[in-house]
């Protein structure tokens, strides 16, 4: 009995491993139905074998070949360098470009001091070589900064009532700080001319002396341009025309008279005509002739009086020469125009101390054969006005 059961059971589990390890008929994937070609018209071109054809590429990748494209045309393409001028000796130049920066060092990013225009001229100092450098030009040139230009100096080594600077020299800067560039110093006594004062700096006019840097490329003094500028600066003084000769005098030629007869009777006068009768002039009586005096072999000649002197006294401002073939560095200007009065001339007083200062100058007033229109005062004295 027991042996049928134990049967019974082995069948039933060997049955339902058969049913587990079969497949059923419903979970089978009916096979794919075959694709038919897509028909083609006649008149459109078939496309190339062996190549798939998308219908709209990516354009951000488009983009990115571009600019790919546009870098290693910037990378492959050299650097423009300025063309190299002639050497800049010191001397007058004259700018070739619309508005060129003069800078506080010989550097392209120094700061700008101020700009001056194409034909402008400018004062070369000399010229400055460095080490050249990726888009950066090798030579400058250091020129005096053009009139009306300002600088600044430290108000605490300026006298606040004269105006005069204390320590024996004093830098000169493009700005307020003593991080700006230097510009040229000025020594002890000079009187600066304030513009304005502002957080401990003071902002001055200029001193003749004051520099800034130029590309050298920017200048020129090939003389085709450098010509016009200095005559457009300095125009040619107009001729004197001297005063017309006076008329000639005439002189009456007159014919005397024959005597009248001794004795008998007096000539008949000739018979009228129509013609106008002829006047006798007389001739006047010679002058007076002044007896010579002799002049004793031994005694020697007069003694030529020596020619009186112009001494004038004039008042105006000390400033120095903007032209270098005047006659003197100084020159004294109008109180009103800021015209020139005259030349100053002086070596035994420091002009330099009496810079931008208002002043009665006395001595000789004299001409210069360069200069006719211009006078040149011999300093004998010269005072501040206060």
């Amino acid at each position: 009995m027991k042996t049928k059961l134990w049967m019974l059971l082995g069948a039933a589990c060997a049955g339902v491993l058969t049913l587990e390890l079969e497949r059923p008929v419903f979970a089978q994937t009916p096979a794919a139905p075959p694709t038919t070609p897509p028909v083609i018209p006649a008149d459109v071109p078939a496309p190339p074998a062996g190549r798939t054809e998308t219908k709209a590429e990516p354009k951000k990748t488009e983009k990115k070949e571009k600019a790919a494209t546009k870098s290693k045309k910037a990378a492959t393409k050299p650097a423009e360098t300025p063309k190299p001028g002639a050497h800049l000796s010191a001397g007058p130049a004259v700018a070739t470009q619309k508005n060129v920066n003069l800078r506080g060092k010989a550097a392209i990013d120094s700061e700008i001091v101020t700009r001056i225009r194409q034909g402008e001229l400018v004062t070369v100092l000399e010229e400055v070589t460095k080490k050249p450098k990726e888009n950066e030009p090798d030579r400058w040139a250091k020129v005096l900064l053009p009139a009306g230009s300002v600088v600044w100096v430290s108000t605490l080594f300026i006298e606040p009532n004269s105006k005069a600077v204390i320590p024996k020299k004093l830098n000169l800067r493009s700005g307020p700080g003593e991080n700006y560039s230097v510009l040229g110093m000025v020594e002890k006594g000079y009187v600066v001319k304030e513009v304005e004062t502002k957080d401990g700096w003071m902002k001055i006019e200029a001193p003749t002396n004051s520099y800034a840097f130029i590309a050298a490329h920017l200048l020129s003094t090939d003389p085709a341009e450098l010509g016009p500028a200095l005559a457009k600066a300095h125009p040619p003084a107009p001729p004197i025309t001297p005063p017309p000769p006076p008329p000639p005098t005439e002189v009456a030629v007159v014919t005397p008279l024959p005597p009248p007869p001794t004795g008998g009777e007096l000539p008949k006068p000739p018979p009228s005509t129509n013609e106008t009768p002829a006047v006798a002039v007389l001739a006047p009586p010679p002058p007076a002739t002044t007896p010579e005096v002799t002049t004793p072999p031994d005694a020697a000649p007069p003694e030529e009086e020596p020619p009186v002197k112009r001494i004038v006294t004039r008042e105006g401002i000390v400033k120095g020469s903007a032209s270098i073939q005047a006659p003197t560095y100084w020159v004294l200007r109008n109180l009103e125009n800021n015209r020139t009065i005259n030349y100053l001339f002086n070596t035994n007083v420091a002009m330099r101390g009496y810079q931008l200062q208002r002043v009665l100058v006395t001595g000789e007033e004299v001409l210069d054969e360069r200069w006719p229109n211009t006078p040149v005062i011999m300093v004998d004295t010269i005072e501040a006005v206060p």
